[in-house]
Formats: structure tokens, C-alpha cells, sequence
């Protein structure tokens, strides 16, 4: 592999596309363990979809010789800095989109930073004492926050995102 910043990012998003083939192809089957590959798969396109990300702003930064431009995590890269008031065109654009709760790229951030949460109980209200102590429970399981269209689709964006601050950062 070449040491150039963007085969990472490229990498990392083939990696990606791996992942959802294989998420796609769990879902697909009726086998006994699909819900554990659905979640091994889902977590697999995050961490590398992170990666990507990561990548991409390691080449932003790289270009433009910023400080801390092999940050171990792409949050560090994506804040408003007093230091750097005007950073990047690129990575300004990143920095506005991982702002916004609502974009793509602040839920990617969010769904990747999920995945170091300790999973958590619902949160039971109290019972009445006076209440019987029978209760009636659904044993139908909870449908995914995280579904392989939106990731697919965080993934479309960011490729198409690295393309096109490629084609502004070549030198001609």
C-alpha cells in the first residue's frame, strides 16, 4: 500500500462497502445467528465509516500542514478552534456539517460514538403497589435504531465528499 493519506480513506470506505454486502447478506438469511451478524456487520461499516472520516481529515490537514493533523480522532479535527478562526474551506465544511445534529455526518459521529456506550436497561416507572404483579410483556424484539440504508447512505456521501475535496486540493 503507497503511504499517501487518501489509500486510508479509501480503504477504509472499501472496507465499508464490504461490511454492508455482508449486513445485506445476513438479513437476507433466516439463520439462527443473522441477528448477531446484522450486529457484527452494523458495527463493522461504523468503525470503518469512522475510519474513512478520519482519514479524509487527516488529508485535509495534511494539505494544508495544520496543527494536529495526526489526531487519533476525527472530533479533535472537527471543532471550531479559537486558534484557527479560519480553517480550511474543506474542513470547514466538515466542521459545519458535524455541527448540525440533524446532517449525516453529526449521526455518523454520534452512531460510531454509540458503540463505546455500556449497553443501558429501559427505564421501568414505578409500580403501584396496589397493582397485580403480573405483567405483560412484548416478546418482539426492538427494531434497530441504525438501519443499512442510512449507513449505506453515509457512506455515498462521504465518498462523494473525499471526491470532491480531492478535486479542490490538487495542485495543478
Amino acid at each position: 500500500m503507497a503511504h499517501e493519506l487518501y489509500t486510508r480513506t479509501n480503504q477504509k470506505i472499501y472496507f465499508a462497502g464490504l461490511a454492508l454486502d455482508s449486513w445485506r447478506r445476513a438479513e437476507e438469511k433466516s439463520a439462527l445467528n443473522a441477528p448477531g451478524l446484522i450486529q457484527a456487520e452494523r458495527e463493522a461499516s461504523l468503525f470503518h465509516l469512522y475510519g474513512a472520516l478520519l482519514g479524509l481529515c487527516h488529508e485535509i490537514a495534511g494539505y494544508y500542514r495544520l496543527p494536529g493533523a495526526s489526531a487519533p480522532r476525527a472530533e479533535l479535527l472537527l471543532v471550531r478552534s479559537p486558534h484557527n478562526s479560519s480553517p480550511s474551506p474543506e474542513l470547514g465544511e466538515l466542521i459545519e456539517l458535524a455541527e448540525h445534529s440533524e446532517t449525516w455526518l453529526a449521526q455518523l459521529l454520534q452512531a460510531h460514538a454509540a458503540l463505546f456506550e455500556p449497553p443501558r436497561a429501559p427505564a421501568k416507572t414505578k409500580v403501584d403497589p396496589v397493582m397485580p404483579l403480573i405483567e405483560a410483556v412484548s416478546v418482539a424484539e426492538e427494531a434497530p435504531s441504525l438501519t443499512r440504508e442510512e449507513v449505506e447512505f453515509w457512506r455515498s456521501n462521504l465518498k462523494e465528499l473525499a471526491l470532491r475535496f480531492r478535486e479542490s486540493l490538487t495542485e495543478w
